[in-house]
């Protein structure tokens, strides 16, 4: 089994010595990518944005359609999804909502077959991660209170939720300046 929770140690302190540098998703997905294409062994392939009907799923079994980076070996007998987020200055609480249902779509394929899923979140604004309001969504976020069960979508429709049978701590971990990540494993 890969020891991806190294491999991410390892590449944020890259990111902490300005050896690698990240600003948005895109930039965090293709450094990722990278970092793991240079590291792991070259049994695992590394893709982007894979379709889980690439791996024998039904989509409309999922709440997303395509897998962040799909790390895999070639006869599919071992799978990991890593979903990303990055979110930039703003609409915190739909970004938060949204990497709610990130972790749900990673407990969805663990169920379909994949190995192991890991959730990364990366935020450069204190405002997202520490100041301002504690309750409801941002209590997940702000505080590490766990994550699970049913999570109402905090903007817009009332009646959208999404439900995480795990339990799932965001626990943020300094990179440099402002920068912090923090890494879930699911399951």
């Amino acid at each position: 089994m890969i020891d991806f929770e190294l491999y991410f140690q390892q590449f944020f302190a890259r990111i902490a010595t300005g050896e690698i540098e990240i600003y948005n998703e895109i930039s965090l997905q293709h450094e990722v990518g990278i970092y793991f294409r240079s590291h792991l062994s070259s049994d695992f392939k590394i893709q982007f944005e894979r379709p889980v009907s690439f791996f024998g799923l039904l989509r409309t079994n999922f709440v997303k359609k395509e897998i962040d980076i799909a790390v895999f070996t070639p006869d599919h007998s071992t799978k990991y999804a890593i979903e990303l987020k990055y979110p930039g200055n703003g609409q915190y609480p739909e970004q938060m909502f949204k990497a709610c249902q990130d972790m749900r779509f990673l407990e969805q394929l663990h169920q379909g077959g994949f190995t192991r899923g890991f959730f990364l979140i990366v935020a450069d604004d204190p405002l997202f991660y520490d100041r301002g309001e504690k309750l409801g969504i941002y209590n997940y976020f702000r505080r590490a209170t766990p994550i699970h069960g049913i999570i109402p979508k905090p903007t817009g429709k009332s009646d959208e939720f999404v439900e995480l049978e795990g339990y799932y701590s965001i626990v943020w971990q300094a990179v440099a300046a402002s920068k912090k990540y923090a890494l879930v494993a699911i399951p």
